[in-house]
């Protein structure tokens, strides 16, 4: 806030900031303490980053550099910066990895509380509600650079793509944000393709320099031969079958330590999956370049955003319970998007009605519940085939596809009055900064 701004601070405007860092260091606290003296709560993939990260720091064995590895070649970072706080000792490692975590939400946070309070709170009750996943994985470090990537993309296109393309060498779910970047570019070329182009040089001259050059693309073919992940969306009909008695059931892949869902035609599914994924990729960036012109840039990079990531969750043979973070970059920059609409006119800030970002943002807030009371509350259940578990998983899956169905037909059905309010929307981007609610 500027420094005028700031000595004028009405004391609600203060009341909320204490709120805000009130309700962070809250979270923050509660999961430091759970990693630390719980771990086996959602925080397992953990202990395997600490394996990694002693793997290298004291035998000198690094991913990617070394051997193949399921992650991007930037996710060697964080998995490694925690060792040097111990690699051996399980407290040390957990607390520096959660000090990585909370210091990049920090940022993030902090980002959307200059543009929108209520954003930052969403985000922030988003990730409370979501649970362990959303600390204890690589993609609560990769969250919050699409998150600072998004609010810059209209005003600093380059630093978007500098970020969402960094986030996606840690996971490769930002990078799909690079698409609605482009469509709204106008230079998009200088903008966009440069910058991504120059992080992706550095990041295979890096790993390059360092002997792994065979190994940097490996992260794309580790999930090949997988099947269906119990918690994915396309895996639902077979928890169906299974929770009511019918041919599903789940197996344990130790390779992969996680649990698959078996059954008639599962393996049809996998491999259709791959297919249909960049298929839905490809539809809803059409969606978004024939909506380019309909909507204000922000606005459309966040519900095309929005669009991408459920693809990603969606259409995915995978389905971690940890994917739905992905969510929070899009949910957050929508919802401040809207907030900063209703204050300029109330008008502005209904178009769209009834389907817009408050109630996206609620939506997101019931289907991250529901992923927690699966895992991690109910995972032991769901793989004995507890039908509460199942059903739960079932009603978390079909307000994921109903919400990507719902955010498609958003996109495909942007009109004339969405033109005529996204040029005002589109003015104001290119003349004013960013503004609290």
């Amino acid at each position: 806030m500027p420094r005028a701004a700031a000595r004028h601070a009405t004391p609600g405007t203060v009341w909320s900031r204490a709120s805000l860092s009130v309700l962070f260091l809250a979270v923050h606290a509660w999961h430091w303490r759970v990693i630390v003296v719980d771990p086996g709560v959602g925080f397992g993939d953990v202990g395997l980053y600490q394996w990694w990260a002693w793997d290298a720091l004291e035998r000198g064995t690094w991913p990617v550099l070394d051997h193949a590895w399921v992650y991007p070649a930037l996710a060697v970072l964080p998995v490694v910066a925690p060792g040097l706080a111990s690699t051996v000792e399980w407290a040390p490692y957990a607390s520096a990895w959660m000090l990585l975590v909370t210091v990049a939400n920090a940022v993030a946070t902090v980002a959307l509380a200059r543009r929108s309070r209520l954003a930052a709170l969403w985000y922030l009750l988003f990730l409370a509600v979501l649970g362990p996943v959303a600390f204890g994985r690589l993609d609560a470090l990769a969250v919050p650079f699409a998150v600072v990537g998004l609010l810059a993309a209209v005003r600093r296109p380059r630093l978007a793509a500098v970020l969402l393309t960094v986030g996606a060498w840690v996971k490769v779910a930002p990078g799909v944000l690079v698409l609605p970047l482009l469509v709204v570019a106008r230079r998009r070329v200088r903008d966009v393709v440069v910058p991504a182009g120059l992080v992706c040089v550095a990041v295979v001259g890096a790993v390059a320099a360092g002997g792994g050059l065979r190994n940097v693309v490996s992260f794309a073919s580790a999930q090949e031969g997988r099947g269906l992940q119990l918690e994915s969306v396309a895996a639902t009909w077979w928890v169906v079958q299974w929770v009511t008695g019918g041919d599903g059931g789940a197996r344990y892949d130790e390779d992969l330590i996680t649990w698959e869902a078996v059954g008639p035609g599962t393996g049809v599914a996998a491999d259709l999956l791959g297919w249909l994924l960049p298929v839905g990729v490809g539809l809803v960036t059409w969606l978004a370049w024939r909506a380019r012109t309909r909507l204000a840039p922000a606005e459309l990079l966040a519900w095309s955003g929005l669009a991408l990531t459920l693809v990603l969750i969606v259409v995915n043979k995978v389905g971690s319970p940890q994917f739905l973070t992905w969510l929070a970059a899009p949910v957050a920059v929508g919802l401040a998007l809207w907030s900063r609409a209703r204050d300029d006119g109330a008008a502005e800030a209904s178009e769209g009605a009834p389907f817009g970002w408050p109630l996206v943002a609620a939506w997101c807030l019931v289907l991250a519940a529901l992923t927690h009371l699966v895992f991690p509350l109910g995972y032991f259940g769901l793989v004995a085939g507890d039908p509460a578990v199942g059903w739960t998983l079932v009603a978390r899956n079909v307000l994921l596809a109903a919400l990507l169905c719902a955010v498609v037909v958003r996109l495909a059905v942007v009109g004339r009055r969405t033109a005529v309010v996204g040029r005002r929307r589109a003015a104001r981007e290119r003349g004013a900064g960013g503004r609290s609610d």
